[in-house]
């Protein structure tokens, strides 16, 4: 008796989390096969933090992520546990076309096959799927979604990150020249969101659309705060320092405590920089004109009080 073998490929797209590493969203890739009555959801944003050495490698940039599977529905089960929404886009891949992705997922899969060393910006749990879905279809993929083209990384990051926070300030001081690249191309496809839009809109060589559903939205980024601003604190810590350099301008004597105190911490920050810069291989992270404006400031506001109050 003749049976039809129907195989579904669909990427998988997730709004973010609370948790930093969840910011950015994330990509999966499902597979239905209703001849083995299998429906997996390949996964490459898997890591362990019980790996050896982890947040020393993680420092370093040398995190070592690998593909896994789950089923579909304890997939959407995590995600609807932390209220994310997950967003399918079938794609619309000929049977053999098909048949090649799935044989190449399971392949991937294999224990000496599914660890790789993990890139934020050009190795992630969005372009891998990405490259496998352009090297199955073949050619180049042309999208008439333009979105973040000639938008910076720097710009696109802190887009997910939101603006004003901690993170985003500690970031924004960590990255350096090479942040503010303009993106082209595939370049920003390294976050979920843009690759979930930019593939809506790709069409095949045959004149078809790549994806058969889109039923998708842009994520919903929560604004930030004023208690979440890291501008709130910083005028804190402006009117304590002018408060005490008023009382040392008055009284005619430096409080040398405050400012060593200050000045190790700022010491501290720039050795992170440089370590970062030269010894771990994070793409993104250098020197920036960022790191003088804290230090500047704080002179600035520091002795010029001091002075104007003494004299």
């Amino acid at each position: 008796m003749f049976k039809l073998l129907v195989i579904y490929i669909s990427l998988l797209t997730c709004s973010p989390g609370g948790e930093l590493y969840t910011s950015y969203g994330h990509t999966a890739i499902r597979l239905q096969d209703t001849e083995t009555q299998i429906d997996w959801c390949f996964n490459y944003g898997t890591f362990s933090f019980d790996s050896g050495n982890f947040y020393w490698n993680f420092v370093r940039g040398e995190t070592y992520y690998q593909l896994s599977v789950e089923e579909t529905s304890e997939f959407f089960y995590d995600y609807k546990e932390e209220n994310r929404q997950v967003y399918e886009q079938r794609l619309n891949l000929t049977e053999e076309q098909t048949i090649r992705m799935k044989d190449a997922l399971m392949k991937n899969c294999l224990p000496q096959n599914r660890e790789y060393l993990y890139n934020f910006v050009f190795d992630n749990c969005a372009t891998r799927p990405y490259y496998m879905i352009k090297d199955i279809v073949g050619g180049e993929m042309v999208s008439t979604y333009a979105g973040w083209e000639g938008r910076t990384y720097r710009e696109f990051i802190r887009h997910y990150t939101r603006r004003n926070t901690v993170m985003d300030f500690i970031i924004n001081m960590i990255f350096g020249k090479r942040a503010d690249q303009k993106m082209t191309g595939e370049e920003r496809l390294f976050l979920p969101e843009e690759l979930m839009f930019y593939l809506s809109e790709v069409r095949l060589s045959n004149g078809e659309w790549l994806v058969k559903d889109n039923n998708i939205h842009h994520f919903a980024i929560e604004k930030t705060r004023w208690w979440e601003n890291i501008y709130t604190y910083l005028s804190l810590l402006g009117l304590m320092m002018f408060a005490l350099s008023w009382y040392d301008g008055r009284r005619g004597k430096m409080s040398v405590g405050v400012d060593v105190v200050l000045g190790v911490v700022y010491a501290l920050v720039i050795a992170i920089v440089v370590f970062l810069t030269y010894f771990s291989i994070h793409p993104m992270v250098g020197w920036n004109w960022r790191l003088l404006v804290l230090p500047t400031m704080w002179g600035v506001l520091r002795y010029g009080v001091y002075i104007l109050i003494k004299n």
